[in-house]
């Protein structure tokens, strides 16, 4: 008589312990999976010469927000922190490069200067601010920000309240970004260069770890994840990207002041990210798109004849907090991970959809942030899993 016997694991298996890293595309074509990042690919080099105007303005700043985006997704999506500040990283970025440029350094040492000095920051503010946990993380980023523009709008050095000025144009070897086009390419091959390295972080092994420290803090300490370290550098890696979209920023406008980073950008990263999807490196780039295409709509209507000054700032804010209302009611997990949904109900998928099932491990086995059971295997399979 054959009985089959189950290979001696120690442990019985789990939702999280049976998920590997999706390498293979299930549930949705394979073909259509591995031809989609070509055809954005191809899509996105192919625009800005058919952009002109407003349009390929529109265009760049919509890759400065994904840029930014990214990073916020990163950190509130697994690593579970929610920031309200976000914009202070990208100002950071603006006014490294700016002042570095105004002070006669060449625009590239500005550019580079400006993630490294952004996650530097992140890294001082970090220590004593990631201390913080839920809403009280939230305030203290958001008056982080707050007292960043106060000093900045006093700073003579920056140029005060009337900002930065005379910022020349990025040039590389001699060669000048002259023109909106080359800064369109510049903007999204950087753009490109941010989701290659959050998707490495992502599936690496810290990667993993970052997603069961989401699921659960305790449960994580407990299977030997070094939590501190890993949420402060998560942080610093999301300043960092944010920091070099400033600075791609300050050289593109050529000028900057604090007025140019207010908090409603803040706010509008975090609406970027959960629109979206939160745990999703493809949502960030979707939602970025939705949310600077709204804008501008709510721009161009509150501009309309007969409109107050106050209208744009007013509709911005009711219509984002309306737009939480419907995505948390409607779509919970943001656009992203709707579609891969719809697209394949019965099972993970690989690509831009496996980190978004990866994040929601913890919820489909029942656990939930801050509680140690059920997420207590699970972080333990995100780190004895390779």
């Amino acid at each position: 008589m054959n009985v089959q016997r189950r290979p001696p694991t120690g442990r019985r298996p789990t939702a999280a312990t049976r998920w590997r890293p999706a390498t293979a595309n299930r549930g949705l074509p394979t073909a259509a999976t591995r031809w989609l990042p070509a055809v954005v690919a191809a899509v996105t080099l192919a625009l800005p010469p058919l952009l002109s105007g407003s349009h390929l303005a529109i265009y760049i700043l919509l890759g400065l927000a994904a840029m930014v985006t990214i990073g916020l997704t990163m950190l509130m999506g697994y690593a579970g922190q929610v920031s309200l500040g976000q914009a202070a990283f990208y100002a950071i970025g603006g006014y490294t490069a700016g002042l570095l440029a105004v002070q006669g350094l060449p625009p590239l040492v500005g550019l580079l200067a400006a993630p490294l000095t952004a996650a530097a920051f992140a890294l001082v503010v970090g220590v004593p601010l990631l201390r913080l946990r839920g809403h009280h993380l939230a305030f203290a980023t958001l008056a982080t920000q707050l007292i960043l523009l106060s000093l900045l709008s006093q700073a003579d050095w920056a140029g005060g309240a009337i900002g930065l000025q005379g910022i020349p144009r990025l040039s590389v070897g001699g060669a000048e970004f002259a023109d909106d086009i080359s800064y369109a390419y510049l903007v999204w091959i950087a753009v490109a260069v941010t989701l290659l390295v959050a998707r490495n972080v992502v599936a690496s092994r810290p990667g993993r770890g970052l997603r069961a420290l989401a699921t659960s803090e305790t449960a994580a300490a407990a299977s030997g994840i070094p939590v501190g370290r890993y949420r402060l550098t998560v942080f610093a890696l999301s300043a960092a990207f944010a920091g070099l979209a400033g600075g791609i920023y300050a050289f593109y406008l050529g000028y900057i002041a604090p007025g140019s980073f207010p908090v409603l950008l803040s706010i509008e990263y975090v609406v970027m990210a959960v629109v979206g999807g939160l745990g999703t490196l493809w949502g960030a780039l979707v939602g970025a798109t939705a949310i600077i295409l709204l804008v501008q709509v709510l721009t161009t209507l509150g501009t309309q004849p007969g409109m107050p000054s106050y209208a744009p700032s007013v509709l911005s804010y009711a219509v984002y907090a309306l737009l939480l209302v419907l995505v948390v009611l409607f779509l919970p997990h943001g656009i992203v991970p709707a579609v891969r949904d719809r697209l394949a109900p019965t099972g993970g998928v690989g690509g831009a959809g496996a980190e978004s099932s990866a994040v929601r491990g913890g919820a489909q086995t029942g656990s939930t942030p801050g509680s140690c059971r059920g997420s207590g295997e699970s972080a333990g399979g995100a780190v004895q899993r390779e």
